[in-house]
Parts: structure tokens; C-alpha cells; sequence
């Protein structure tokens, strides 16, 4: 029974998900302006999709699950001095 939930489970979610991952996209650019570009104003390069925040914060917790994995192995190590024998 709970082997059939949750492939249940996993196949609404495949389905579901999608269809709230479309608001994460960049937008097209903008269309240029009607006629030609104005005596004096410079045209900026195009900006893309701001991956800046998305990148800091993967980069943030792989850097902190690996301190905590560290951690583990160092608890490890000394558990295992602690119960050596004499």
C-alpha cells in the first residue's frame, strides 16, 4: 500500500510541478524602440537571467554540507581513539 502511494505521489508531482516552474524564466527582452534610437542616448548591452542569487546559495550549502560531512568524520575518528583499548 505505501509503495503504491507513493509512486502515486511521485507521478502527481511530476505532473504538478511543471506548471509552476514557468514563473522562473527570464523574460524575453524588451522590442527596440519605434524609429531610430535618439542623438545621444547609448544603448546598453542586454541583460540576461540573474543566476547571481541561485549560484551563491548552491555554492553556500554544498560548502556547509561539506563542513558538516567533515565534522562527522572527525566525530568518527575521535570516538574510535576514545574507545581503543589501553
Amino acid at each position: 500500500m505505501k509503495k503504491s502511494l507513493l509512486r502515486i505521489f511521485l507521478i502527481v508531482q511530476l505532473i504538478v510541478v511543471p506548471l509552476f516552474i514557468t514563473g522562473i524564466f527570464a523574460d524575453a527582452p524588451a522590442p527596440p524602440p519605434p524609429g531610430g534610437t535618439p542623438v545621444g542616448a547609448g544603448g546598453g548591452t542586454p541583460v540576461g537571467a540573474p543566476i547571481d542569487d541561485g549560484i551563491c546559495i548552491l555554492l553556500a550549502l554544498g560548502i556547509a554540507y561539506g563542513c558538516y560531512k567533515i565534522y562527522e568524520i572527525w566525530k568518527q575518528k575521535v570516538n574510535a581513539k576514545e574507545e581503543e583499548p589501553v
